[in-house]
């Protein structure tokens, strides 16, 4: 399974924003610039991050992004889903959709299942504040 560079880039700017630990809003031009990441594809992210509640926009002068709430209260699977979509390594496993029609035969399902309840189990108990702690 790969994750694509959305939720790299969402959580690597959500983690710029919780080592400032300021209420201040921060431009996104700084963070892309401290990142490396592309203005105009952080804002596109950005946009989703706000309508979902982790972050909060201030317009203006001195206007940029924050985070809406603690970075304790943040679970990087929440943020994953959110840029994502589901974890699922295999469309088969998706609980919306299709399924599988070997689901009842098929041998490596549970090899599958297994690996998706571990990522959703290590992304679901990782608040972003650990994600930023991680490399501190």
């Amino acid at each position: 399974m790969r994750l694509s560079t959305r939720s790299e880039y969402g959580l690597r700017a959500l983690v710029s924003l919780v080592h400032r630990q300021s209420d201040q809003p921060v431009p996104l031009r700084v963070i892309a610039e401290e990142e490396g990441i592309s203005e105009q594809y952080l804002e596109q992210i950005f946009v989703e991050l706000r309508r979902a509640g982790f972050v909060v926009s201030v317009r203006g002068a001195k206007g940029g992004y924050r985070l809406a709430r603690s970075s304790d209260d943040i679970r990087v699977g929440d943020v994953v889903r959110l840029l994502e979509g589901s974890l699922a390594p295999y469309d088969c496993l998706e609980s919306e959709g299709p399924g599988c029609a070997r689901q009842d035969r098929c041998y490596t399902r549970k090899v599958w299942q297994r690996l998706q309840n571990t990522i959703e189990d290590t992304l679901g108990q990782m608040s972003l504040a650990e994600a930023a702690a991680e490399n501190a």
